[in-house]
């Protein structure tokens, strides 16, 4: 019996990524293909309507894991709003926005959900629906994508 040929890109389970829509060129981020949609550290989180009536959300994005400096302010429209049960059962509502992911070279759009991660391992979570775009997840691997220069990972770890 012949394996099956697929055109997917084979990620680790964590990777360094991209946000170029947001302004944040490095993040760490966990692919977790338990969770449908992607999760992105927020706060300050603010819903707004623009001019033309259209549902918008203000938010600060720290894309460092040990630091509170290197605040993005992001604006953006609301895609989405969704009850999302987290890993330890509790559900709660959040706004979905989409935003570009850069992986492998590829971008990809990613339905994101606003929460706070401050407890997490990780400022970002993509989901198993970015991941569809492509991508293949091998839960033994770290990093197949290459690694941010040094002086982001010293940033991310609060040495910088």
């Amino acid at each position: 019996m012949r394996e099956p040929t697929y055109s997917s890109t084979v990620a680790g389970w964590r990777e360094w990524v991209g946000l170029p829509g947001i302004g944040i060129p490095w993040i760490k981020a966990k692919l977790d293909t338990g969770a449908r949609s992607s999760a992105l550290h927020a706060f300050d989180v603010e819903e707004f309507v623009d001019a033309d009536g259209v549902d918008h959300v203000r938010f600060q994005v720290r894309p460092w894991q040990h630091t509170d400096n290197g605040a993005i302010t992001v604006e953006c429209p609301v895609h989405d709003r969704r009850s999302v049960r987290s890993s330890s059962g509790h559900s709660e509502e959040r706004i979905v926005v989409l935003i570009d992911v850069q992986l492998f070279g590829r971008t990809v759009t990613a339905e994101t959900t606003l929460s706070n991660r401050d407890q997490m391992g990780f400022r970002m979570l993509i989901g198993r629906e970015a991941l569809r775009q492509g991508f293949l997840v091998d839960s033994d691997k770290s990093f197949l994508g290459g690694r941010a220069p040094q002086e982001i990972r010293r940033r991310n770890r609060g040495r910088a």
